[in-house]
């Protein structure tokens, strides 16, 4: 699985997971079985328009009609979700832009009009080539309207949000943490605590540059100390507004 470089608003520069062609191919199928089921109730449908309207151009502009969502199925539904389809949201993945932010219509329009390309003239060959051999796992309708597909799945434990423990004696050392937003400190959260796990210094260091960067700070603390203050300095400053 591979990573996405997201700018944060503050300029803070960390990673999303992309998500794996298996995964991908898996909320594939799954968003075709419901299409397969919808088709075979729009089938019975039409059976019982049959009994109804006896003229056979009748009944095939009807079941037509009510087929023809189906037909824009992706598009709706990436539309309509922001990004996901059942399959996506089942699977926990949604599709965005390469800068991290929402899509745009225009954005799905143009991956759903490569569909085409992608999946269907060529049976998915064309897609899953693109995805084995992008650097950031696009198909070809990806690539030409700026978009990824990255996981969304979350952990619910208290050490993946923005919350830090901190006792009444506690006294802050930045006052400016509050440059910071609820969506910066939580992923700065989520880079210390995995690069810390891995012991990935490198990351470390980039993540304290950054941060202190957006803080004018030039403290002569170490990068895990640092890091740790701050995230501990925005809860102290957020929880007694």
């Amino acid at each position: 699985m591979g990573n996405l470089q997201i700018n944060t608003t503050q300029n803070v520069n960390l990673d999303y997971k992309i998500v794996s062609i298996g995964e991908r191919i898996v909320a594939f199928l799954i968003d075709g079985f419901i299409l397969y089921v919808y088709a075979y109730l729009v089938n019975l449908i039409g059976d019982a328009i049959g009994y109804v309207y006896e003229d056979y151009w009748t009944q095939r502009g009807l079941v037509a009609l009510i087929f023809l969502p189906a037909m824009f199925y992706s598009l709706l539904m990436h539309s309509l979700f922001n990004g996901q389809t059942v399959g996506k949201m089942l699977l926990k993945m949604r599709v965005v832009r390469l800068d991290g932010t929402p899509v745009h219509w225009s954005n799905l329009l143009v991956r759903w009009m490569l569909r085409l390309v992608d999946i269907w003239i060529f049976l998915g060959s064309i897609g899953i080539l693109s995805i084995l051999f992008s650097e950031k796992r696009q198909r070809v309708g990806d690539a030409a309207a700026g978009t990824v597909v990255i996981s969304t799945k979350k952990k619910t434990k208290v050490s993946h949000t923005i919350l830090e423990e901190i006792n009444e004696e506690y006294v802050p050392q930045f006052t400016n943490v509050t440059l910071l937003t609820d969506k910066d400190v939580r992923l700065i959260k989520e880079t210390f605590h995995i690069a810390r796990k891995s012991g990935d210094f490198r990351t470390l260091t980039a993540l304290r540059v950054k941060v202190e960067s957006i803080l004018q700070t030039n403290s002569k603390l170490y990068d895990v100390p640092f890091l740790d203050t701050v995230l501990k300095d925005y809860n102290y400053y957020t929880q007694k507004m």
